[in-house]
C-alpha cells in the first residue's frame, strides 16, 4: 500500500517511522510520501490560505495549490486509490471504514488547516478520485494531521503482514467476530495485584466458560459505555 500526506507541516509525520507502521515501512509491506502543499505556492510568500468570502473569522485554504498538487499526485485518475480528507464535517470515521480503507492500493489524506479547504476542492478531487471526508468525532482540531495519524495507525494494523499475530485483530473492540461490541476486560500476572484479583474463571482453564464470561462481559460493558452499539430491537 501507498500513503501520500500533503500538509503544511511535513514535519507532523515523523512518527511514521515508529512503532508497526515504521517497520511496515522497511519491511516493504507500506511506501510514504509527505508533500508540503507550500511546494504548490507560486507567490513570494508561498501564501496558501485567504479570507473567506462572504467574510466571518479566520483563514479558508486556497483552492489554486490544492488544484495543482492533486493534479500531479493523482493526474487524471488513479486506480485503487482514494483521498481523504479529514474534516469535522465529515462521516465519522469507524473499523468498517478503517477495513475498507485498507483495501485500497493508495491514500491520499489533504490535511487541512485553518477554516478548513475551500468546498470547490474536494468537488474537483472528486473528478479525478474517489474522495472520502472523514471525522475522528464531534469535536474541532487544530488541522487534519492528527486524524490522519489516528487513521494511518487503525488502517495499517489490519493490513497482511503488519501485525505479528493476526488472530490479534479477531476479538478486540468493533470487530466483526466479537459482534461490534467493546472488547471484554483483559488481565495478565500476577493474579492477585495490590489487593485486586483477576476473576476466577479466567484461571480455570476452562475454555468454554471462559469464552461465555468473555462474551457477558463484552455485553455489559458495552450497555454502560456504548449502548448505541447493540444491535437494535424490533
Amino acid at each position: 500500500m501507498r500513503l501520500d500526506y500533503v500538509t503544511i507541516f511535513p514535519d507532523y509525520f515523523s512518527p511514521l517511522s515508529l512503532s508497526l507502521v515504521g517497520k511496515a515501512i522497511e519491511s516493504g509491506i507500506l511506501s510514504v510520501g509527505v508533500y508540503d502543499l507550500r511546494d504548490w505556492a507560486h507567490d513570494i510568500h508561498r501564501s496558501v490560505d485567504d479570507t473567506p468570502v462572504g467574510g466571518g473569522a479566520g483563514m479558508v485554504m486556497k483552492p489554486e495549490p490544492w488544484g495543482e498538487c492533486l493534479d500531479e499526485l493523482v493526474g487524471e485518475g488513479s486506480v485503487g486509490a482514494c483521498v481523504v480528507i479529514p474534516s469535522p464535517s465529515g462521516d465519522v470515521f469507524s473499523q468498517r471504514q478503517a477495513y475498507e480503507l485498507a483495501s485500497y492500493d493508495r491514500l491520499i489524506f489533504a490535511c487541512g488547516r485553518y477554516e478548513g479547504i475551500d468546498a470547490r476542492v474536494p468537488m474537483y478531487a472528486r473528478s479525478l478520485v474517489e474522495v472520502r471526508e472523514l471525522s475522528l468525532g464531534d469535536y474541532v482540531l487544530n488541522g487534519g494531521e492528527v486524524a490522519a495519524l489516528a487513521m494511518t495507525e487503525a488502517i495499517v494494523r489490519l493490513l497482511p503482514g503488519v501485525i505479528g499475530n493476526p488472530d490479534s485483530l479477531q476479538e478486540e473492540s468493533h470487530s466483526e467476530t466479537l459482534g461490534h461490541l467493546l472488547e471484554y476486560p483483559v488481565y495478565t500476572k500476577p493474579a492477585s495485584w495490590r489487593g485486586m484479583d483477576v476473576p476466577e474463571i479466567l484461571l480455570s482453564g476452562h475454555h468454554a466458560k471462559i469464552a461465555s464470561w468473555r462474551r457477558e462481559q463484552a455485553e455489559e460493558l458495552t450497555r454502560r459505555r456504548r449502548p448505541d452499539l447493540l444491535p437494535q430491537e424490533n
